[in-house]
């Protein structure tokens, strides 16, 4: 049975530049794992829950994700300050869009819907963190209200995952990102620090929170081999096959993959082999030892 009530937006324009080389190649929210495309899954899971009005905000590389539009009647809204600006201009694209809401990230990975269960209020998911983390740590009051938010924290439970948004708040946060877009800090900043910035003039945000295995997120190629094992033989990336192939070894051996410089067409980023680090520079395909 559709829901009539609730909306979901998908956020998928950022261009996940800790994830190199796949991002280079490909959005991270159309990875495949386990079997499925990361967005579809998200969005078969939304239908699944009765969410049929179902809004994806692109930017880097939008047009991979055209074909969405016929294979499941989701809507597509361009951000063209993508590059520019962080995750506020994305929300300011569908600030109209914005009532009974879940705002989603297409790279999540949902063991369970999460979306099925009937929310009571606004909420912002999160998972429990031993010992110290550089996440977004949660404080909350007797009734699980949230009383405030830290970056960083110790065995504390995080921001991660997706937020729903009842029509009471987001009536008022619109109000509120809509001033505070006019200021370059805020367009520069994740939507989560405004949020933070008034969180006593915003109605009020539960926590809600999830076992260790609910939710999944994937900062790195080698953190999803840890979920899905067939990209430790196959990282589905063009780039590390090339430079496999030219260091006569298997993708297996190519580990720990951080980005030098990530700028349009161009991309450098090291990597381990054999105990090893070594550069590759998209410019000139050179890949040396450093």
């Amino acid at each position: 049975m559709s829901d009539n009530k609730r909306n979901a937006i998908i956020m998928a324009a950022g261009t996940s530049s800790r994830f190199v080389p796949l991002s280079a190649e490909i959005p991270k929210g159309l990875l495949e794992v386990k079997g499925e495309i990361l967005i579809e899954r998200q969005i078969r899971q939304l239908k699944e829950a009765g969410i049929n009005d179902i809004t994806i905000v692109t930017g880097y590389k939008a047009e991979m994700f055209k074909y969405l539009e016929n294979k499941f009647g989701v809507e597509l809204v361009l951000n063209e300050d993508y590059q520019r600006y962080n995750n506020t201009s994305s929300v300011i694209c569908v600030l109209d869009r914005m009532k009974d809401t879940y705002i989603c990230s297409s790279d999540n990975y949902f063991t369970n819907n999460v979306f099925c269960e009937e929310p009571r209020c606004s909420y912002y998911s999160a998972l429990y963190a031993a010992g110290e983390t550089k996440e977004y740590c949660l404080k909350v009051d007797e009734a699980d209200n949230i009383t405030d938010v830290t970056v960083g924290g110790k065995d504390s439970w995080y921001m991660i995952g997706h937020v729903y948004f009842s029509n009471d708040f987001s009536r008022k946060f619109k109000e509120i990102l809509a001033k505070e877009y006019e200021k370059k800090e805020t367009r520069q900043g994740y939507w989560e620090d405004v949020y933070i910035k008034f969180l006593n003039q915003l109605p009020p945000m539960k926590i809600h929170r999830y076992s260790d295995d609910a939710i999944h997120e994937f900062d790195s190629i080698d953190e999803l081999r840890t979920f899905d094992k067939s990209y430790i033989r196959d990282t589905r990336s063009n780039v590390l096959k090339n430079i496999a192939f030219r260091l006569n070894c298997i993708e297996a051996s190519l580990s720990q993959f951080e980005k030098i410089h990530y700028t349009g067409e161009d991309i450098a980023f090291s990597f381990i082999k054999d105990g090893e680090k070594y550069l590759f520079d998209s410019s000139d395909q050179t890949i040396r030892k450093l």
